[in-house]
């Protein structure tokens, strides 16, 4: 069954965390970090680290053992200690990328014995990324590695995903957007037979699509139905089934709809698409190219798509500048970016929620440790890029950028006022906590988290 999206309002704790989360990032000047740091560069880091799978297995009791004392340690971090945090990590990922692993180490220990998982916003995505470090500074080869990047089972990553789906206005910010301006397209073109036909490039789990089903129900009748069909390219049979089962269910309490559900595995050829005359074709492209291994599959995708010549085409991405560059760069950028979405669900659910911890762990976590060890060359690693670098390679493949009507505003800040209820009293929601905003001349429509933008959607036609 589909998420029913009831307004669920706990009450919060108080927190006093806004200044330490704005991550400018400058290096702290504390005389105890300083000096611990200039003994660690005494070191020989030119010699290998004797004994650094012992190490590790040290980290990993250690880390255990924060698991374990995430009760005791539970609270806000003291003023000042954040940064301190902060910087500490960033040395430790800079001992990482120079190879001095006895420094890294040493770090990594000091950061176990700080962190918290049922702590605030700093200490929680502080404590993921030593994980992706440690597992970095063990590499592949190790036996330890897989303990320390364990995936998820496909039964938690959904729950993980549902509870964030829920409770945060992130996912549903796209999908909302997305379906309004298939909506519009659908609804200005009139010699459609009240045909929709979406094709969707990842549909995963398919929650996007109740909501559009809904609305195309209001727009219907029992003497004049709409047809909408969904061919969606997903991952496995499995989860494909389970989608098409999901919507087909779904639908049925719609009579006034008249629903179809395809499913084909990525990779299939655009060829295999069932077509009928004079349909309205969106093609949505949601949270799907950054998952593309290469710029030339990019290039395919989109030469695809405008072969299809659809009526709307729909581009919602993350926000970043995370590809497969130096490991540096991508640390600080995905750094910047999970303290804003870890920060951000302290606005969504309480400390002690289950919730949050599933969310974080098995969604976020799993993308921080897995961002953190692509190797430079991995054609695996996902592509994010700024809204301006998509613009550019969209209208390179013959796309026009369409304006996103005022609908699409007011429907965005209408969600806020939902999903953002778990904020403490003093919280000034002008200058910070989610916020939407208008890009590139109301052709593009931005969610982000105080100062920092976290996924661009924006809408397309073939020239």
């Amino acid at each position: 069954m589909f998420l029913s999206f009831c307004v669920y309002l706990p009450q919060m704790e108080d927190t006093d965390e806004e200044e330490l989360l704005g991550l400018s990032l400058a290096i702290v000047t504390d005389s105890r970090v300083e000096k611990k740091r200039k003994r660690r560069e005494a070191l020989d880091s030119s010699s290998s680290y004797e004994g650094c799978e012992g190490l590790i297995f040290e980290l990993l009791q250690m880390r255990e053992q924060m698991l374990k004392l995430d009760q005791k340690r539970k609270g806000v971090v003291e003023d000042g200690k954040g940064l301190n945090l902060i910087h500490l990590l960033l040395i430790t990922a800079t001992s990482i990328d120079e190879n001095n692993q006895s420094a890294a180490g040493e770090n990594l220990r000091e950061l176990y014995q700080t962190v918290c998982l049922n702590g605030d916003s700093v200490q929680r995505v502080v404590a993921y990324f030593a994980d992706g470090l440690a597992a970095k500074l063990l590499t592949r080869k190790s036996p330890f590695y897989d303990m320390i990047m364990k995936e998820p089972t496909p039964e938690e990553e959904f729950l993980a995903y549902t509870d964030l789906y829920r409770v945060s206005p992130y996912y549903q910010f796209g999908h909302f957007t997305a379906n309004q301006a298939i909506i519009e397209a659908f609804e200005e073109e009139g010699n459609n037979n009240r045909a929709l036909h979406v094709v969707d490039f990842d549909v995963s789990y398919g929650f996007q699509w109740p909501s559009l089903i809904q609305s195309l129900s209001e727009k219907a009748t029992s003497g004049n139905r709409i047809s909408l069909r969904i061919t969606g390219f997903g991952r496995s049979l499995e989860e494909l089934q389970e989608t098409e089962t999901r919507l087909i269910s779904f639908s049925k309490a719609f009579r006034n709809l008249v629903f179809e559900f395809q499913g084909l595995l990525h990779g299939s050829k655009l060829t295999n698409l069932r077509k009928k005359k004079n349909e309205t074709v969106a093609a949505n492209l949601v949270f799907h190219l950054k998952t593309l291994s290469s710029f030339l599959e990019i290039s395919e995708t989109l030469k695809s798509v405008h072969s299809l010549n659809p009526s709307i085409v729909i581009l919602v991405e993350q926000e970043g500048s995370r590809s497969a560059r130096s490991f540096l760069s991508r640390f600080m950028e995905s750094l910047h970016y999970f303290a804003a979405m870890y920060d951000s669900l302290d606005d969504c659910l309480p400390l002690e929620s289950p919730e949050r911890l599933s969310i974080e762990k098995n969604h976020l976590g799993k993308e921080i440790k897995n961002i953190l060890n692509y190797d430079k060359d991995d054609t695996n690693c996902p592509r994010y890029e700024k809204m301006e670098t998509w613009k550019g390679r969209m209208e390179s493949h013959g796309f026009t950028g369409v304006k996103l009507s005022s609908k699409s505003m007011i429907q965005a800040k209408l969600l806020l006022k939902i999903r953002s209820h778990y904020c403490p009293p003093q919280f000034d929601r002008e200058s910070g906590g989610f916020r939407v905003f208008e890009r590139d001349d109301e052709k593009a429509i931005s969610l982000g988290w105080q100062d920092r933008c976290l996924i661009t959607a924006s809408a397309w036609h073939c020239i």
